[in-house]
């Protein structure tokens, strides 16, 4: 990967020229001044990718091949590269961390030069600032792309974010209010987190920064006043639910949280002719998917659908997922950690129905995934609608294996193998001897079992 991002690097040089290079008149067909300096971006990030030692990443490996396409695209004569920087500033989003986004909103600052009435690059550079934590000019960009937007069912999320943006900074702006009318310590108002006014709360502030003076601010009173004084009291309520606010969007449905529910007849459709591997959660097996050039690896991503089942504690928070199972376990399911893994889609396994409503009321993550498995999908070995069998007396069955059996009754999925299901992986008896009645095929080291 080393010598392929150095050659990419070279070729984004050659094009664009190096930092600081002026920019240039367009030259007959060549590349708009706007994309040469989208791509001198691309590559000051790919200098630092490679000063940062060897990808193992594989958002970032996803980026570099997307800054590949635009190099591409900015070389080929009357191509439109448009699309690819807006790709290509979508995967520097995905990538992560403050770089990314800083990438994604230096392309995004590009394509609004080049195009300013695109709604894509619109909600790009919003996407990017919001990922920088600078709400109010996130917002001033999201109305742009609303004002663009012609498709009211498109537009609903990011009306939802805006909601939330204002929302925390209106409690903000209610707690520098109460300090304010609260002041009698001759400070003069509002938003001083101590007595030399050195650290300030402000809507625009930086999130992170706005996080740590709204900390301090409550922290401080309630020193000076204590938590029993009712002004004390209401800032720390506002403070919860700015908190609150900041780490999750306002929800168009508060049960599903944003997802589209999906039945059994959307579940049919979502598996119909692909291929499906249901990848068993062992270090063994996370580690070989991480290693580059991996047989096991490329193997897994071969399959049309991923599954993975339950808390994926092995496998990288990137690992390709297009389907998570899990089975709601214990008397109170709804306190567990939330479903943060991205996927597709989520299928939740449990009973009973008040349960399963709350959990995945308290549970789901908005923008997680796509789709979410509806009531009818909660429990389907005894449900009389699918499977119908009786309660176990052994216990509930495992995740994997109740997959496995909603899989073989739909009947839809071209194929479907396990992976990894060997060792300390292993299911238990009365299900491994289901799975060994209709095993077509194991390969020779036993990693993958084919279902007929």
């Amino acid at each position: 990967m080393g010598q392929t991002l150095t050659g990419l690097l070279t070729s984004v040089r050659a094009i664009a020229g190096r930092p600081g290079t002026p920019t240039r008149a367009r030259p007959g067909d060549g590349p708009d001044p706007a994309l040469l300096a989208a791509l001198r971006h691309c590559g000051d990030h790919l200098a630092a990718l490679a000063a940062s030692g060897p990808l193992t990443d594989a958002r970032r490996t996803r980026l570099v091949a997307s800054i590949g396409a635009l190099t591409t695209a900015c070389s080929t004569p009357g191509a439109d590269a448009f699309d690819a920087l807006l790709r290509t500033g979508q995967q520097a989003l995905d990538s992560g961390g403050d770089a990314g986004a800083r990438l994604a909103l230096a392309l995004a600052d590009e394509a609004t030069a080049l195009r300013a009435r695109s709604k894509g690059a619109w909600r790009l550079r919003g996407n990017a600032l919001d990922a920088l934590g600078r709400s109010e000019e996130a917002i001033t960009a999201y109305e742009r792309h609303l004002a663009l937007q012609q498709n009211t069912a498109a537009s609903r999320d990011v009306e939802r974010r805006i909601a939330t943006l204002r929302a925390a900074g209106d409690r903000i702006d209610e707690a520098l209010a109460l300090v304010g009318n609260g002041e009698e310590d001759g400070n003069g108002g509002g938003g001083g987190a101590d007595g030399t006014g050195a650290v300030r709360l402000s809507r625009r502030l930086p999130a992170a920064e706005a996080r740590v003076a709204f900390t301090e601010l409550v922290r401080l009173r309630t020193t000076e006043r204590g938590p029993a004084d009712p002004a004390v009291r209401r800032l720390a309520a506002l403070y919860a639910e700015y908190r609150r606010l900041s780490d999750r969007d306002l929800m168009a449905d508060p049960l599903l949280g944003g997802a589209e529910p999906i039945g059994v007849p959307g579940l049919r459709r979502f598996l119909a002719g692909r291929t499906v591997c249901l990848v068993a959660d062992t270090p063994h097996t996370a580690e070989q998917e991480r290693r580059p050039g991996s047989s096991l690896a490329a193997l897994i991503e071969g399959y049309d659908l991923v599954v993975r089942c339950d808390a994926v504690r092995h496998a990288a928070p990137t690992a390709r997922t297009d389907l998570h199972a899990v089975t709601l376990r214990d008397t109170t399911p709804w306190k567990g950690p939330r479903w943060d893994r991205r996927a597709t889609a989520r299928l939740v396994f449990g009973d009973p129905l008040p349960h399963w409503r709350l959990a995945l009321r308290n549970r789901l993550v908005p923008g997680a995934q796509e789709r979410i498995g509806d009531a009818t999908l909660r429990r389907p070995l005894h449900d009389p609608g699918l499977l119908g069998e009786a309660a176990d007396a052994e216990g509930p069955a495992s995740t994997a294996y109740t997959v496995l059996r909603l899989l073989d009754f739909l009947g839809t999925p071209a194929r479907v193998d396990l992976i990894g299901f060997e060792g300390p992986a292993a299911l238990p008896p009365r299900e491994r001897e289901w799975i060994g009645a209709r095993t077509g095929t194991t390969d020779d080291t036993a990693v993958r079992i084919t279902l007929t």
